[in-house]
């Protein structure tokens, strides 16, 4: 059968070329065919019904026979299964051409032989028998297949769910699911990529099994929540159908993943995007199965698309029980609102951190009792290397720096050097910081918990209050004096036991010979000029007791005077041989390099 088209400015037209006549047009959308009417009649009780019809209407009217062109019959079909495509297939069964079937024409044919009504009462080997026996014996045997004849299904609707196509191909994907992914502790595996979980199935290791998840990002979201909400009935691994949901995110949600910093076009309108994010999080597990890299890709969509509380709320419990895996560019949420001031989203990470303590209360509860766990000691770590980030923000109010600190608890923190350092920071982006908030920030520090180089720098620190100051330097003096006391102990305990041998070696004195009495008369001798040295160090604690007591006569003085600026106080405490020098804490590394966009800042009035 030769066929031929001819194209006009918006019409299209297709002859059937077997010598035989044509009498008939059939329009579909905007393809005119012109064919013969007695192979389509044959075939189809739809067509047979329709130019009987009208054969019938044009013998009873008056048509003059001049008129050859009105013994053409015409019909027109706008909501054809398929299209033009499909009608042309069809058009050619009818005339006996041998068409290919494939999963991908597989249904828009069978709807088109349910449309025509191509069905065996009619017609002996016709279109329906012919397209349902491909599809039970071909298609749904793979689910490769069964996810592409899905596919063509889109453009079919309603007609494809009535006859109950896509039922059939979401039931063949599920069971070959089941089959090939059997459930069982060994059916996923963690895969270490640059430092980041990431989980994937031991048995999708194959061109074909991956491909499965690659054809299903190419459906619709209407039948893939539907084949989604199938798997959540059947008993497949939840592993499973969060990989299925990720990489459909993926491939729909731009700008989930930070290091492809090309943008992704998407298909998908705003609105789309929206009912994915929510699908996706409301069927994601509460367990450790996601990485947490994708999970605050989805934070940041939601904030982006302002997604419901709901949704939100769900990513952020799922962050937080999974905190110490974060790493502190991941907390770097910036703020997607114009209610918010601050660069990042810090109520969000307060949120978060929230969580995660909740959690750990939780897992204290059940063991009666409050240990030191390893992750609640990284994520101290990481709060204050996130504090040292955020605080040269200028917008950031005392109070929500003050809050965000004071929420790690004390056990979470070893040394307090990196809390110093966030606090050193702040307070040099922040120099109009009124006193009280100072020194209320400045109570956060414990001194025993600061290492040797960060007191030193704090009692050289002109942004420091000065009640801070006199804490850290009163703290030196307390380790100085349980310095010189251990000590002490340890240099009186060999005289003393030097003292007893001497005494027991009096009665044998004569046995000895001259050389062990020489040795005896050394070693009296160095007890004595340790001794000595004890008295004089005795002597230099008692001197700095009194500098102490001095310094402190002259803060209350000051105190009382109210000086302004941190000029008289130093001059005082200068007399007592203390220097200052001016410079930023750098007993800790940067953890995130500098050069980060700030606002400028908003003082309050």
């Amino acid at each position: 059968m030769a066929t031929g088209e001819q194209q006009s400015s918006k019409v299209q037209t297709w002859f059937c070329t077997t010598g035989l006549p044509s009498d008939i047009v059939v329009e579909v959308n905007d393809m005119n065919f012109h064919l013969h009417k007695f192979p389509l009649m044959s075939n189809s009780r739809k067509l047979h019904r329709l130019i009987t019809e009208q054969e019938a209407n044009h013998s009873s009217a008056a048509i003059p026979e001049e008129e050859e062109e009105a013994k053409h019959c015409h019909l027109a079909f706008a909501d054809f299964p398929g299209g033009s495509e499909t009608f042309e297939l069809a058009a050619k069964f009818c005339f006996g051409v041998k068409i290919h079937l494939s999963s991908s024409n597989v249904a828009p044919l069978r709807c088109a032989g349910e449309f025509l009504e191509m069905t065996e009462e009619h017609s002996e080997e016709n279109l329906i028998s012919k397209t349902e026996s491909f599809l039970s014996q071909s298609v749904l045997n793979s689910a490769k297949d069964s996810i592409i004849a899905l596919k063509s299904c889109e453009r079919l609707m309603p007609l494809a769910e009535t006859l109950g196509i896509t039922r059939r191909c979401v039931d063949s994907i599920v069971s070959e699911a089941l089959f090939r992914w059997p459930v069982s502790d060994s059916a996923s595996t963690l895969l270490e990529t640059g430092g980041r979980r990431s989980r994937r199935r031991k048995g999708a290791v194959d061109g074909e099994d991956d491909s499965w998840f690659e054809e299903l990002t190419f459906l619709g979201l209407p039948l893939f929540k539907q084949l989604i909400l199938a798997m959540k009935e059947s008993e497949l691994k939840p592993e499973i159908i969060e990989t299925c949901l990720m990489q459909y995110a993926k491939k729909h949600i731009p700008g989930l993943s930070r290091s492809n910093r090309k943008a992704l076009t998407s298909s998908s309108s705003e609105a789309e995007q929206k009912e994915l994010l929510e699908l996706v999080t409301s069927n994601l597990s509460s367990k450790h199965s996601m990485p947490v890299r994708f999970l605050f890709g989805l934070l940041r969509t939601a904030a982006i698309l302002n997604a419901s509380e709901a949704c939100r709320d769900a990513l952020e419990k799922m962050i937080g029980s999974q905190l110490d895996e974060v790493t502190l560019d991941d907390l770097l949420i910036p703020s997607y609102s114009y209610l918010n001031e601050t660069l990042y989203d810090i109520d969000c990470v307060a949120r978060i951190l929230g969580h995660f303590l909740e959690e750990e209360r939780h897992v204290a509860a059940i063991n009666g009792r409050v240990p030191r766990s390893p992750a609640l000691m990284l994520v101290g770590k990481l709060i204050d290397g996130y504090l040292s980030e955020i605080a040269s923000d200028a917008n950031l109010k005392p109070s929500k720096f003050y809050n965000l600190a004071v929420s790690v608890p004390d056990r979470a923190r070893l040394f307090h050097d990196g809390l110093y350092r966030a606090v050193d920071v702040y307070l040099k982006a922040h120099p109009w910081v009124s006193k009280s908030d100072r020194e209320k920030i400045c109570e956060l520090l414990e001194c025993e918990k600061l290492t040797l180089e960060a007191c030193t720098h704090a009692a050289q620190n002109e942004r420091l209050p000065l009640r801070a100051v006199v804490r850290v330097l009163f703290f030196e003096q307390l380790q100085l004096r349980h310095a010189i006391a251990g000590t002490l102990v340890a240099a009186e305990e060999p005289a003393r036991l030097s003292a007893a041998s001497g005494e027991d070696a009096n009665g044998e004195a004569c046995t000895h010979g001259r050389g062990d009495g020489n040795k005896w008369q050394v070693t009296v001798r160095e007890n004595q000029v340790l001794r000595l040295d004890m008295d004089s160090m005795r002597s230099r604690v008692h001197q700095l007791e009194r500098e102490c007591s001095s310094m402190k006569r002259v803060i209350e003085k000051i105190e009382k005077t109210g000086p302004r600026g941190g000029g008289p106080w130093r001059a005082s405490l200068a007399k007592f041989g203390c220097k200052f020098k001016t410079q930023v804490c750098d007993s800790h590394e940067p953890t995130v390099g500098e050069g980060r966009p700030q606002r400028r800042p908003h003082r309050e009035h």
